[in-house]
């Protein structure tokens, strides 16, 4: 594959990337102004159009009054409330379709052309079905806020982010690798051993990213909003109360938000290890400025997530604290990729 087609190829999933991060970032406000169950069908190719005249905001009205949120918490919300939360999950969805449209269209024209090696053919049909996979978690997520209790199971909004977060890691992996080569450099023990801690700091984040889902399923982050203690304890005393015992670190606010906590410490100490190994490793340029950017990256988010926590969950310092997650999410798998080179 020649160095310009290359480039074309990075610079599209690039592209894709960015659209990922702006719909997650869209998707964590709706979430937080509870507009995410205005919308209460599925209609990928219809649904692309907004009401066009009074009779069909009237009509998409009458179905929202229907269902246990407005029944339960929003009884008598005017229409014009309902526009405005309207509007946050419309973008939601518009954006997730546009992403779609950027991924599909350029694809095939690729394909069509022969212009993909077979092993980036691959890479990108897995990326395209794990993107609609994504889609319709979405979607099974808002039915189960549409049945009795006007909130999403918390589990299917965890893997709905879980999705996302896979699909962005993979492409800014793939768009990577197009734009650097391998094995340009020589490697030593050490530097491996430097590699393989960048790989377990990359699935730290994931991990604790997914942690932060649960967190935001569970209203979790409304409680203990104090720091570093929680409510004058190191460790809650409903930390464990649930039985069996395993439901409490997915089910219990206490246990879920303590654990977010602590899987926060667990990641500053091995991104405090990994800066400090590389000052004395000397990595390639490019590699230890990947490095200084996740350290970077690492203090602001560890920033954002306290002032969110103390000052209960403000709308935007919690939107940027999600936003925070992907760009460590984002640095991490760069640190790792230049690593591994």
């Amino acid at each position: 594959m020649d160095e310009a087609l290359r480039r074309k190829l990075a610079f599209w999933l690039l592209c894709c990337c960015l659209m990922v991060f702006a719909t997650l970032v869209v998707g964590g406000v709706t979430r937080l102004t509870h507009s995410g169950l205005s919308i209460v069908e599925w209609q990928p190719l219809v649904g692309s159009l907004p009401p066009l005249s009074d009779a069909a905001w009237q009509e998409l009205f009458a179905k929202y009054q229907q269902t246990p949120e407005y029944l339960k918490v929003n009884r008598g919300m005017s229409l014009a409330l309902f526009q405005r939360i309207f509007w946050w999950e419309y973008a939601h969805r518009l954006l997730g379709r546009a992403i779609g449209l950027v991924f599909v269209a350029p694809f095939a024209w690729f394909w069509l052309r022969h212009r993909l090696p077979a092993g980036l053919k691959l890479r990108l049909c897995g990326m395209f079905v794990l993107g609609g996979l994504q889609g319709a978690m979405g979607w099974y997520m808002v039915k189960s806020g549409l049945v009795d209790d006007p909130r999403v199971s918390h589990y299917r909004l965890t893997a709905h982010l879980a999705l996302a977060f896979l699909v962005l890691g993979w492409m800014l992996w793939t768009a990577l690798d197009l734009l650097q080569a391998r094995g340009d450099g020589p490697s030593t023990a050490e530097r491996a051993g430097l590699g393989k801690l960048a790989y377990l700091v990359v699935g730290v984040v994931f991990v604790m990213a997914m942690s932060g889902g649960l967190v935001a399923g569970l209203r979790a982050g409304l409680m203990y909003n104090t720091f570093p203690l929680m409510d004058g304890n190191w460790v809650p005393p409903t930390l464990l109360m649930g039985r069996p015992l395993w439901r409490n670190f997915f089910e219990n606010p206490a246990t879920v938000q303590f654990d977010h906590r602590l899987l926060g410490l667990v990641l500053t100490l091995m991104i405090a290890a990994l800066w400090v190994r590389a000052r004395r490793l000397e990595p390639p340029a490019v590699a230890g400025r990947a490095i200084h950017a996740l350290a970077g990256l690492l203090v602001l988010q560890v920033g954002l997530g306290i002032a969110t926590l103390l000052l209960v969950v403000p709308i935007p310092l919690a939107a940027a604290h999600q936003a925070g997650a992907m760009l460590l999410l984002g640095a991490a798998i760069w640190a790792a990729h230049e690593l591994a080179r």
